[in-house]
Parts: structure tokens; C-alpha cells; sequence
């Protein structure tokens, strides 16, 4: 039987179909980018103070065999209840480890990675689970570009954890800590000397903005950096950053209802909505209609490719309206596996101007190689203000595509690549892409299926300029995906 859940606005529409019982999710999940769990219960099994101090240890063993020239590693964390603890535990592994700790606390991500950049530090690490909700967090680590660690740097890290392979510090070589409060203002010194930025067209026009802050750094941020560009008039929305998340923080529509509300009723020309760690970023028109988190990269890559001729990349799960803008301006469009290093590492291997992923993460590679909600922010506003339009006619400019999110649960015994092969059979007339699970194209639609590295479930995204096509596919796909499970 096939569940609809409906967004509002009706932009996306959800199906789940459930091959099982309820299944609990594990509580720490442990990948190649990061470690990420719940706080409290058993080691081993959530993101314990011992886990914690474990990983730590891996990541820090790991730097010191890149014998970098500096035995520094940039800290930070977003709003999370549980930041504070977890901060301390992993500073004084780093320390015992031999270790110099830079701690800029309480940041975002973007921030981190460029304030590795700015302190020459071997590496960084970012405490947040980004919109998952209060109860996670996680250790997001990067090297000494400031960029998320390679799958193969990843598997080293984890084979050390596991074996416990650390060899820590004499008392006579301890790391030291030394904490900054400048990290955010160079970040923000940066976003607006950025070329493309145009800080006297954004204070000419006046805008008016409500911010949902999501009780976490973006209340710290995203005022700093409205002020900067000469932005005086915005309210910020959860602006009390105790990491008490007033709705679920990952930005998609059916959360961010409020800022709709706040919008529509006190006349903003428009809102904004950002992650607990301000790597993600919606907007919202002056109605109180979402713009569309898919379409926050197509509308800041619309900008820059009119400025800077190029190519782009976003990853196989975004709206194809990417590559319809970029076409526009004679640039070339590549697909990548989902997952911000691998949309990364296709940036770098087709020379991408503008890349990011559909769920609203801007990666400008000139500025630095990770999502930044704060350069997103400028230079949409920026366009904005260029393009005399309001948030509404500017979004009408752009193809108007549908995507239809879904999952399904699948008990332990599936066979995942049974089900592929058997997906990849039956649609072998179609162009099929398999770099990252199974992307069928169909015309001027396509439907996506990969398997989760954290849950027992395939993901199954569908596009398509209509809607209830859209939907029919994902509803077409699960039924096969059905047929064979049920063998």
C-alpha cells in the first residue's frame, strides 16, 4: 500500500512504502566524511563521550601520519545542546594527541572550512549534524584544504578507530588551545569583497527580510552578514541560539511555515531559511509561496553564468533546471554522485564556475569548495537587486519541474542489487546512468534510485514539468521494486 504524504506548497509530493515492520534506525552511523549519532545510551551504539574520544583520536592519528607543517586543526560547532560537551571531549583528545586546537566555538560550517584556510591548519573539524534534529550531532571532518576528507582518507580513519591505534602525547608534547574570535568576520570580509557581490546594489535596494535562524548559529551569522551587505531591515525568526529547535531544522517546506507566515503578513520582499550549521539555504517570495530549495543553485548559478562563462555541477538527485539555465548561457552541465565531496571532486575534474545540490547548498570554487548559505545569500541578493524583480517574478523566469521524493523500507534479507538488476533490465531502452545507484532518463524526466548508507531504504526521486507525472513514475518504480521483493 502506498502512504502520500503531500508538501505544501505543492511543489514536492512524498510516498512511502514500507516492506517491513518499523526499523529502528541505528544511532551512530559511522561513514567515510564524518561520525554522526544520538547523544546518550550505550557506547557503541550512539555518539557516547567514549565514541566521541575514539574517533577523535582516529582523526587526529590520522592528520599527524599527513605530516603537515603545521600540527593544527580549526574547531567549531553550530547550536546543539549537546555542542558544548561534545567540543570539549574532542579539544583535549586533539590536545593529549600532541595536537594545537584553534577553537572559533560557536560558528558554521563554511566558516570552519575557511578558517582552516585563513590558519594554515592541517585540518578542522565541525560539530553539528546539520538538520538532523536536536538529539544528533556529529563530527564533520576536513583536511588542510578545508574540504570534507576523501572516501579513502575515511576508511584509513575508521580502520584506525578500530583498532584503537593511537599513540598519544608526553606530557612535554601536548597540544596547545588557543581560541579566536575572528573566523566569521574574514569569512564574511571574504563573501563581500567577493567580485561577484555587489554590496551598493543590495543597500540601494532596500530589501526587507525575515530570517528563520533555527535556534542555532545562523541567528549569529546571517545578521552579521545582512549588515554587512547594508541590509537594516530584517527580523530574525529562532533566534536564540540554545540549540532548542523550534521545528524540525532541515529547511524543506512543510517546516518552515512560520517564515511563510512572517513574510506574508509583514510585506518582506522576501525570507530566508538556513540549516542549524548554515550550509543549506531556501528562500521564501514576497506571497509567502517558497521559491524552492532546488532552485536556490539554479538561481545563483543563473547569476553567475552571465558574469563568468563556465560550466556546472550539481548532483544526479537536483531538478534539471540547472542544466537548462546552463545550456542557456553555453556552458556545460556533469551530474555527479550525490554527497558534497562527490560533487566536489566532478567540480574540480569539469572546472565547474557554480556548483552545489538541490537541497539548497551553493559551492562558489573561487571562494572555497564547500556549501556556503552566507555566499548564497549575497550574491541571490545581488541578482536581486540587479534583476529589479520581486523574489516571485524572478523564480517564474526559471523552467518550472517537479520533483516527487520518496522511500521505501526494506527488511535486512532484500537484496539490493537483485532489485537494480532487475530495474536496470526491464528499463534497458532508456539511458541509464549507474554512478550513483540507477538514474533513468525518460524524455524530459528521469527517476533516481541509490540505496542509503545509514538505513535500510531506497531512495527514489522523480522529475518531470508536471507534477502528476512525476509522481507516476516514482509510483511506476516502486511497484517494480515491489514486484521483485515480493519474489
Amino acid at each position: 500500500m502506498f502512504q502520500l504524504q503531500k508538501y505544501e506548497p505543492n511543489t514536492y509530493k512524498k510516498f512511502d512504502l514500507s516492506l517491513q515492520g518499523n526499523y529502528k534506525v541505528m544511532a551512530l552511523i559511522k561513514s567515510i566524511s564524518g561520525i554522526r549519532g544520538t547523544i546518550g545510551g550505550k557506547p557503541g551504539e550512539t555518539l557516547s563521550p567514549i565514541d566521541i574520544v575514539r574517533f577523535s583520536a582516529a582523526y587526529g592519528t590520522w592528520l599527524l601520519q599527513q605530516e603537515h607543517p603545521n600540527k593544527k586543526v580549526v574547531i567549531g560547532r553550530d547550536g546543539r545542546i549537546s555542542g558544548a560537551m561534545v567540543q570539549n571531549l574532542v579539544v583535549n583528545t586533539l590536545i593529549a594527541l600532541g595536537i594545537d586546537v584553534i577553537d572559533v566555538d560557536l560558528s558554521t560550517t563554511p566558516t570552519v572550512e575557511m578558517a582552516v584556510i585563513f590558519e594554515n591548519a592541517a585540518g578542522g573539524i565541525i560539530l553539528t549534524a546539520s538538520h538532523n534534529p536536536k538529539e544528533w550531532n556529529a563530527l564533520k571532518l576536513l583536511n588542510n584544504k578545508g574540504e570534507f576528507i576523501s572516501g579513502s582518507d575515511g576508511s584509513t580513519l575508521l580502520e584506525i578507530a578500530e583498532q584503537a591505534a593511537f599513540d598519544f602525547a608526553h606530557i612535554d608534547h601536548l597540544g596547545t588551545y588557543t581560541k579566536i574570535d575572528t573566523a566569521l568576520d574574514k569569512h564574511i570580509n571574504a563573501v563581500i569583497n567577493y567580485p561577484l557581490v555587489d554590496v551598493a546594489a543590495i543597500k540601494a535596494a532596500k530589501f526587507k527580510i525575515v530570517v528563520d535562524a533555527i535556534n542555532s548559529t545562523g541567528a549569529i551569522a546571517v545578521p552579521a552578514l545582512l549588515n554587512a551587505l547594508g541590509v537594516s531591515d530584517f527580523t530574525i525568526l529562532n533566534e536564540t541560539v540554545n540549540g532548542h529547535f523550534a521545528h524540525n531544522p532541515e529547511p524543506l517546506p512543510e517546516h518552515l511555515s512560520e517564515l511563510c507566515n512572517e513574510v506574508n503578513i509583514t510585506g518582506a520582499h522576501l525570507g530566508i531559511a538556513v540549516d542549524p550549521d548554515v550550509d543549506r539555504l531556501c528562500f521564501v517570495c514576497e506571497d509567502g509561496s517558497l521559491f524552492g530549495e532546488e532552485y536556490t543553485l539554479v538561481a545563483v548559478a543563473d547569476y553567475v553564468l552571465k558574469h563568468k562563462k563556465g560550466n556546472t555541477v550539481s548532483n544526479m538527485s537536483s531538478t534539471r533546471a540547472l542544466k537548462d539555465v546552463t545550456t542557456l548561457h553555453g556552458g556545460t552541465y556533469s551530474a555527479s554522485a550525490v554527497g558534497e565531496v562527490n560533487v566536489v571532486a566532478k567540480m574540480k575534474a569539469v572546472q565547474a564556475v557554480i556548483g552545489g545540490e538541490g537541497n539548497g547548498g551553493i559551492i562558489v570554487p573561487d571562494l572555497h569548495y564547500g556549501r556556503d548559505a552566507l555566499i548564497g545569500i549575497a550574491l541571490f541578493l545581488t541578482h536581486l537587486a540587479k534583476e529589479g524583480k520581486s523574489v516571485k517574478q524572478l523564480r517564474n523566469t526559471y523552467p518550472n519541474y517537479f520533483i516527487s521524493k520518496n522511500k521505501i523500507e526494506l527488511s535486512k534479507e532484500v537484496d539490493l542489487n537483485k532489485v537494480f538488476e532487475h530495474i536496470k533490465t526491464k528499463y534497458k531502452e532508456q539511458p541509464i546512468n549507474t554512478e550513483d545507484g540507477l538514474k533513468i532518463e525518460f524524455d524530459n524526466e528521469w527517476v533516481h534510485l541509490r540505496s542509503s548508507n545509514t538505513e535500510p531504504i531506497i531512495r527514489i526521486y522523480a522529475e518531470s514539468n508536471s507534477l502528476t507525472v512525476a509522481d507516476n513514475i516514482a509510483k511506476r518504480i516502486m511497484c517494480d521494486i515491489h514486484e521483485v521483493t515480493a519474489q
